[in-house]
């Protein structure tokens, strides 16, 4: 699995890129990338877009097919994913990345694309609003992207397709930055919040005991007592 290049980071910022991808299965070994988009955000307002369908080189499963709704003939003629990859690094630029489930899921299938197709790395910092969702709604049972949505009375419709997934979760991102920037979250004294990088801080061990260390190391070499 590849490793990310970019910090995480448990915050709000006011300009970034929320992406989102469709493949045709769990594994970024196996499986392939069938749609990329991005949403261009700048002050909390979309400025430019960017989607493509990926033509995979082979059929779609039924299976993916019955989530996202792409077929094999939708993909017939749109570009492979080493064109389409290139279009979307020129999109995203130095951005900080915005997207749901990101740090688990679709980072992978990106840093697997753009190191076997382009020879390259994704440094991007990045936000996983899943993350940021389970600090700010501790109350919320499950965090899914649609359970976040509803949560805001944002509405859903035409979700599980990249760039619709894209504008929902912009939507949910704003909101949340709204709930931070209030002052209303609740703390989460599992995962507390790096002060220097806004990445999460996890239990490490040392040679005096446990204490807290940012996940962001070796980057940032924050540390606090427990």
């Amino acid at each position: 699995m590849a490793v990310h290049q970019g910090k995480k980071l448990n915050l709000y910022v006011k300009d970034y890129t929320v992406f989102d991808l469709e493949t045709t299965g769990l594994s970024p070994e196996q499986d392939e990338i069938i749609e990329l988009s991005a949403l261009r955000v700048r002050s909390g307002r979309t400025t430019e877009e960017f989607s493509s369908l990926v033509n995979p080189g082979i059929p779609i499963p039924a299976s993916a097919t019955n989530i996202n709704g792409i077929t094999t003939n939708m993909v017939q003629n749109a570009p492979p994913l080493s064109e389409a990859l290139r279009e979307f690094l020129d999109f995203i630029g130095d951005d900080v990345l915005v997207g749901h489930n990101i740090h688990s899921f679709d980072l992978h299938f990106l840093h697997a694309g753009t190191l076997r197709l382009l020879n390259q790395k994704v440094k991007n910092d990045y936000v996983d609003t899943l993350y940021l969702s389970r600090s700010c709604l501790p109350s919320l049972r499950r965090h899914r992207l649609s359970d976040v949505a509803d949560y805001f009375h944002i509405d859903t419709k035409g979700a599980h397709r990249a760039l619709n997934d894209c504008r929902i979760n912009w939507q949910c991102y704003e909101k949340l930055g709204e709930l931070l920037s209030a002052g209303q979250t609740a703390s989460d004294p599992a995962h507390p919040s790096c002060p220097r990088c806004g990445g999460m801080l996890v239990k490490r061990k040392g040679k005096f005991g446990e204490f807290w260390g940012c996940e962001n190391f070796p980057s940032c070499r924050c540390t606090r007592n427990m």
